[in-house]
């Protein structure tokens, strides 16, 4: 075939524009749908990110909170975050994406006196798979990463308290209670049985049996119990003993030989696991001697508990008596009623100086409770407990009380 035919059909083949649409569509469509998928996946990224971001933020606001507040420890942290993070992030992830495996966590703690901060930096990522437009140009996953830190902290003020106990140890305080004891769950006990004449047939006599019963605690018992877990609070919100003073006094129908107030809880603790059962019951003297003690002057005149804590740790202190009996005042000519006139005036006289005075009726009758009930300081000082665990009860929440007072959070 000639160059000379060739060249004029080249020459209309080229000037041909019929299909040309067809040929561009099919070469920009492509084109055309990768940018439509990713102006799309654009904003799906940037929202992703965004909620990623303050799952983040929170996470580590969150955990420095609660590291400050005491709710979570530094090694708990890590986990804390994560599940927070993977909580905040539940209902935007896609199925099967392991955000927990993913999430950094890093906690600085800084401590200057008695001030704690913590510095949380939450850092999560993951990969999100890409629309199916992004995916036909190539595309199969965007990784997303963010960081967010926060500082929290509290700074810690001591308050400092002296607290004096006024107990009972009368012999009504030897009675079981319903508690079954933990250690010894039964006791060995013997008893008369196998009656039988004696040798000449004139006297009946009995042979002694040992038997196995159940064993409760008496009510001093649990009372030592109550008063320890007590002093185990204190102890805790003051390991140095720097801020608290403790004193006791017991009493049946005299008051006892005292443990004068001293820095800690060492002397009241041995003093309380010493106490045992007997005796009838007045209170006044008791009280009246935890009154003074709490009020007492120094050489100088001054109030030696104010200096004492003054002089040591700068502060006047908080001051506490806890008032405890499981009976009713007895043998004196009216019955008991002239030991509670004095103690009333007793705690009258506490409460006009400031003294918080908190009282434990334990399985009281009801002229014990009337007492103490008039003693407290107000309802929520006054403690009914019918039962030994209820005597823990009143023993922790009055520890905790106090507690709150030696160690008081700022954030």
């Amino acid at each position: 075939m000639s160059t000379s035919f060739l060249h004029p059909c080249l020459s209309r083949m080229l000037g041909d524009r019929g299909g040309n649409f067809g040929i561009m569509t099919a070469i920009v469509l492509p084109v055309l749908f990768g940018a439509a998928g990713m102006a799309i996946q654009v904003g799906d990224i940037l929202l992703s990110k965004q909620q990623l971001q303050e799952a983040a933020d929170s996470a580590a606001l969150a955990t420095a909170t609660a590291l400050a507040n005491g709710k979570i420890q530094t090694s708990q942290a890590e986990a804390f975050a994560r599940d927070f993070v993977a909580g905040q992030m539940a209902n935007y992830l896609q199925s099967g994406t392991d955000i927990k495996s993913t999430t950094a966590v890093n906690v600085q703690a800084t401590t200057s006196g008695k001030s704690t901060s913590y510095q949380v930096t939450v850092s999560p990522s993951y990969d999100l798979t890409v629309n199916p437009l992004m995916q036909a140009v190539g595309f199969t996953t965007q990784h997303l990463s963010t960081s967010g830190t926060t500082v929290g902290g509290h700074s810690q003020t001591q308050g400092s308290i002296s607290m004096y106990l006024a107990l009972d140890k009368s012999g009504s305080m030897g009675e079981n209670t319903a508690t079954v004891s933990v250690a010894s769950p039964t006791e060995p006990y013997t008893y008369d049985c196998n009656p039988h004449l004696n040798g000449n047939g004139t006297k009946v006599v009995y042979d002694k049996c040992t038997g196995s019963r159940t064993n409760y605690y008496t009510k001093i018992e649990a009372l030592k119990l109550a008063a320890g877990n007590l002093f185990g609070q204190l102890n805790s919100a003051d390991p140095n003993a720097e801020y608290v003073r403790t004193g006791a006094v017991s009493y049946d129908i005299v008051q006892y030989p005292a443990s004068s107030l001293a820095w800690g809880t060492a002397g009241v603790s041995s003093y309380v696991n010493a106490l045992q059962a007997n005796g009838g019951t007045n209170s006044s003297g008791a009280m009246a001697t935890a009154y003074s003690s709490l009020t007492a002057k120094n050489a100088a005149g001054n109030d030696a508990e104010d200096a004492a804590h003054q002089q040591k740790t700068g502060q006047a202190p908080k001051k506490y008596i806890v008032f405890m009996t499981d009976g009713d005042n007895n043998n004196d000519s009216s019955g008991g009623r002239s030991y509670d006139t004095a103690t009333k005036k007793t705690c009258d006289d506490a409460k006009s100086k400031g003294i918080e005075i908190y009282t434990i009726a334990f399985m009281a009758p009801a002229g014990g409770q009337a007492l103490l009930h008039y003693c407290a300081s107000d309802d929520s000082h006054y403690f009914q407990p019918e039962k030994m665990e209820d005597l823990l009860a009143a023993f922790e929440a009055i520890g905790s009380k106090a507690s709150a007072q030696l160690t008081r959070l700022t954030n």
